[in-house]
């Protein structure tokens, strides 16, 4: 590797609100995020249950989740010391905000009297590529005005504000029925942000965010950019929710109980976050406190089945080994903590434990492995960077966030899952693994600083 990457900064958003003190109330301290959701009629369906924000029947057409993800960008971008102007990579794993368009068919396909703005949306455009060291220039001015305008742009991204805006006379705020195209989220979050850089956005379901922050991790380690800025977020909607009902893949009894004998299932659940990576080198220069180092990564594809692992978790395994080869340690013997991708199904969690004990076939049962979809349940596109920020977490806090709802062991599922309580440990490595529909798998490896 001939570059070193490290996170400077981050901001967060989950069912127990934004940032990371929100996470420590909630995944470290065990306590799952379900309730009833409101945001839309749940009659119809299995269950009501889901991970969400307290913020009634409006919060996802109220929030959008271009402004959950500008909100963690603006907070990212605080963190780390970067301003508007600066040029940076925007990388995203998303699917689209498909909220309006639910409610677009739903109204019988009406357009609410906007179907222009709906087939045209202005999409705001980055600022000019511009320098921005060099105290007391003119430029600089201009890119602190930028940074000012973007906070007031998305201070003012508020559910009433929000409403002002777009709904006129449309009941069905059609006017954001675009947001759907996943890309028009990446290049309105690097407008907002008023960065200047390339612009990419994955799709890649449940690895989108993790596969986002790959191709970051692999710009920046081969010299191609310094900056990347890196997110992904999923909101619970009706479109996706009624999806997992009809799969039956939702859990029966309102929790989520990953690597358990009684486990039923999955609950969705609100993730937004956005992480920056730097070369080290970079972060050095500009005097920025790295907050942990990203030192492997890996990506595989076991293409077994559409939707169900490989039984083995042969693809799981490959990117993990791959991931901790890059790291300067193929077996594992510096790894202290996995945030096992843990999704409470019947498929997953044996074959995922399968899938760990192939990769570290000499250290699996000494290394602890947690589920934080217990609590947060599972994000979708944003359960990457959502769990690569817990994994940051439990590093610079020293403290393991535990499976929530654990009950009696799976015989299948045999390797130290932190039961139902945080663990004091002090890691200093950390694995976060997750994957997708379709047999893809991404691994990532931090390391405290």
């Amino acid at each position: 590797m001939s570059g070193e990457v490290t996170v400077t900064g981050f901001g967060v958003r989950s069912a127990f609100g934004m940032g990371a003190d929100a996470l420590r109330r909630g995944v470290f301290a065990g306590v799952p995020s379900f309730a009833a959701t409101t945001r839309f009629d749940t009659g119809p369906y299995r269950t009501a249950m889901a991970g969400v924000a307290p913020d009634g029947p409006e919060g996802v057409e109220g929030w959008a989740l271009r402004h959950a993800l500008a909100r963690c960008g603006v907070e990212a971008l605080d963190m780390a010391g970067l301003r508007a102007g600066a040029e940076a990579a925007v990388l995203l794993g998303v699917a689209g905000d498909h909220t309006s368009v639910t409610r677009y068919w739903r109204g019988g396909g009406s357009d609410g009297g906007c179907g222009s703005d709906v087939a045209g949306c202005a999409v705001p455009r980055a600022p000019e590529k511009q320098p921005v060291r060099g105290a007391g220039t003119g430029t600089e001015r201009a890119a602190h005005a930028g940074t000012a305008a973007a906070r007031e742009r998305v201070t003012d991204a508020s559910p009433a504000a929000d409403a002002e805006r777009v709904t006129d006379a449309s009941p069905f705020n059609t006017r954001r029925v675009g947001d759907a195209v996943p890309a028009r989220l990446a290049e309105l979050l690097a407008g907002e942000l008023g960065l200047v850089g390339p612009r990419l956005t994955f799709t890649n379901a449940c690895v989108a965010s993790a596969a986002a922050i790959i191709h970051a991790c692999r710009l920046i380690s081969s010299g191609r950019i310094d900056v990347a800025v890196c997110g992904g977020g999923y909101l619970v909607e009706e479109e996706t929710f009624g999806k997992f009902d009809s799969g039956r893949a939702l859990s029966r009894d309102g929790m989520v109980r990953p690597f358990s004998a009684d486990r039923s299932g999955l609950l969705l659940g609100d993730g937004v976050a956005v992480v920056v990576l730097e070369s080290a080198e970079h972060a050095r220069r500009r005097g920025a406190r790295p907050l942990a180092g990203v030192v492997g990564w890996g990506a595989a594809s076991d293409a077994h089945h559409i939707a169900q692992p490989h039984p083995e978790g042969v693809g799981l395994a490959r990117a993990a080994r791959q991931a901790m080869r890059l790291a300067g340690d193929p077996d594992g013997d510096a790894l202290d903590y996995v945030n096992a991708h843990g999704t409470g199904t019947k498929y997953n969690d044996g074959a995922e434990t399968r899938g760990l004990r192939a990769a570290f076939p000499r250290r699996a049962e000494s290394i602890p492995v947690s589920s934080t979809k217990s609590t947060t349940g599972h994000l979708l596109e944003a359960a990457g960077v959502v769990e690569f920020v817990i994994t940051m977490l439990a590093l610079t806090d020293g403290v393991l966030p535990p499976t929530a709802g654990f009950t009696a062991p799976d015989p299948e599922c045999d390797l130290d899952y932190v039961p139902n309580e945080p663990r004091r440990t002090g890691p200093r490595r950390a694995l976060t693994v997750n994957a997708a529909f379709g047999g893809a798998n991404t691994a990532l490896v931090l390391e405290r600083p």
